[in-house]
């Protein structure tokens, strides 16, 4: 067979998976202007190695396809991420003497007098109502920010509600609001993003170059992980493309981003207008294509969408006011075969959102349904009926609720909802695609712990924690087919396959996925990502020169 000019780079490896079905081959992936020109077995190298301007032979280690996340927030997700990472704090006294710390060893924001923290889990305030006395005696009168785990809440000290001019009694264009006490007066709580921009919009922020840079550093610790890309589902900052523009100026992003900007409640026929005008624009490895709705907040807060309330009489909301109106925004862009995925975590909103792509006339167009955390069977069946594509987290479960459902996302459902968590394996046995991701940085997004987790149903790496409904575990194939295959069919598209004439995307790791435990694949190192046919990242030599895991992964 005739070799294509030229050959830009030929892996050599003894296990390859290779194909649609995954078939573990020994041989050789040809690569030729950021396409896979040939994959062929080890005995027909020889053929094209001489023309290659590259060879690199990585031995036994196993050549993916590329790893590709199919929700993060990289530049949004930056503006939450900020100060004290409360992460894993699930008891009161805890979170207070991490404050006390944080507060007495480190000095405020640059150029401001504001405490920054995130990742608070509301375990800590258990039955209790949710408010701002967790900073008494800590932080009295300090301006404080600290963004919930979920994203979709932040509890603010009073001096900040006061200096924003919170009062609690405004109108948003959602359902989220202002928590108050029984009084009437602000008690820290800004449910949802409506809400939680009444103080965004005075807190300060790093330099425009700051940003820039967070974002460089944030992808290509993504790339080291072996992601190759990642849906970006929002348009949180004003300024995303002139921040990836500028990015792009300095050299290639590290890996590859699909941009779906939000469409909020209280959108108007303009707005949609203007999201629409939207597609397609693009740079060298980013692109604007697709939209992401939000029907519901989430079940930690009381802000889903639920058939029946949760324990606390809650989550009984869209956020939209008219849910209508969202389903006529769907509407919209699947006339315009514009994909959307919907933010949808309560029963009633996944229901909701199905039964509209269900009455969409068919064109082609995949519109996706994303989280799905606690479904009955008679919604489920909605989903496959409608012919929706599905998105899940598989951490949000692991990290973040209990087998014995003593976290506050189960008390909050009770058991019979909790036990329909995060139904992954229902979901693909019923014939739904589930492409999977992490919601950076709702979540760590390192892609291997997250693959290794969805077919244990526990934390990577933690064998003494019970797993949560361990029936919903995902075969090792079904789990990296979530970051390959399954994601590209999830947004309507070809690809995540090593073949000929697929986009050369590869994650190349020492440990076959599908063969190694998934507590050990969890901790593999990346050998080479590749990203269009270039390295972007290429730990050969550290790996050769014996160098430990922990010099090899980012924590």
């Amino acid at each position: 067979m005739p070799t294509p000019e030229p050959i830009d780079l030929v892996i050599l490896s003894s296990s390859i998976l290779h194909g649609e079905a995954l078939t573990e081959t020994a041989g050789f992936v040809a690569i030729s202007n950021g396409r896979i020109a040939h994959v062929g077995r080890a005995e027909a190298a020889a053929g094209w190695t001489p023309r290659a301007r590259q060879v690199i032979d990585v031995g036994d280690a196993t050549v993916c396809p590329g790893l590709i996340d199919a929700h993060i927030h990289p530049i949004h997700g930056a503006d939450i991420a900020r100060g004290l990472d409360l992460a894993g704090i699930t008891g009161l006294d805890d979170a207070r003497a991490a404050l006390a710390r944080y507060a007495g060893s480190t000095p405020h924001a640059v150029g401001s007098d504001w405490l920054f923290a995130w990742g608070l889990d509301p375990a800590i305030f258990g039955d209790a109502g949710f408010n701002n006395s967790l900073f008494d005696g800590i932080l009295d009168d300090e301006l404080v920010f600290i963004t919930l785990f979920d994203g979709h809440a932040s509890l603010v000290s009073d001096a900040a509600l006061k200096l924003a001019g919170v009062t609690g009694t405004e109108e948003l264009p959602s359902t989220g609001y202002v928590g108050v006490d029984q009084h009437g007066k602000p008690n820290g709580m800004l449910y949802e993003m409506a809400a939680q921009d009444l103080v965004r919009g005075i807190l300060p922020q790093p330099s425009f170059d700051q940003r820039v840079d967070k974002l460089g550093e944030l992808l290509r610790s993504m790339a080291e992980a072996g992601l190759v890309a990642g849906q970006m589902l929002d348009f949180g900052a004003p300024d995303t493309l002139e921040v990836l523009e500028a990015l792009e100026r300095r050299g290639e992003l590290a890996i590859r981003l699909r941009i779906s900007p939000w469409v909020m409640p209280g959108a108007t026929e303009e707005d949609l207008k203007a999201m629409l005008a939207m597609q397609g624009r693009h740079g060298r490895r980013w692109h604007v294509h697709g939209i992401k709705l939000m029907m519901d907040g989430t079940i930690d807060n009381g802000t889903a969408w639920l058939f029946e309330p949760d324990t606390h009489g809650e989550s009984l909301h869209p956020l939209w006011h008219d849910p209508e109106a969202l389903a006529a925004a769907m509407k919209f862009f699947h006339e315009h075969r514009i994909p959307t995925t919907a933010h949808a975590i309560g029963d009633q909103a996944v229901s909701f959102v199905a039964r509209t792509i269900g009455a969409l006339p068919k064109n082609g167009t995949v519109h996706r349904i994303e989280h799905i955390e606690s479904i009955p069977d008679s919604v489920l069946a909605e989903i496959i009926s409608a012919g929706a594509a599905t998105s899940l987290q598989p951490t949000h479960c692991a990290l973040y609720s209990r087998a014995d459902h003593t976290d506050n996302w189960s008390r909050r459902l009770g058991s019979e909802r909790a036990n329909h968590a995060w139904r992954t394996r229902d979901l693909r046995d019923a014939g739904a695609i589930v492409a999977l991701g992490s919601d950076w940085p709702i979540a760590p997004f390192d892609p291997r712990a997250i693959i290794a987790s969805a077919q244990t149903r526990r934390p990577a790496g933690r064998p003494d924690v019970e797993p949560v409904q361990p029936q919903q575990a995902l075969s090792a194939r079904a789990a990296l087919e979530g970051y390959t295959s399954q994601y590209w069919k999830s947004v309507g598209e070809e690809g995540g396959i090593v073949e000929m004439g697929a986009r050369a995307d590869l994650t190349v790791v020492r440990h076959n996925p599908l063969a190694t435990s998934p507590d050990e694949f969890a901790q593999t190192p990346v050998i080479l990502t590749v990203v269009d046919g270039e390295i972007v990242v290429d730990n050969r030599e550290a790996l050769n020169a014996g160098a430990t895991l922990g010099s090899l992964r980012r924590a």
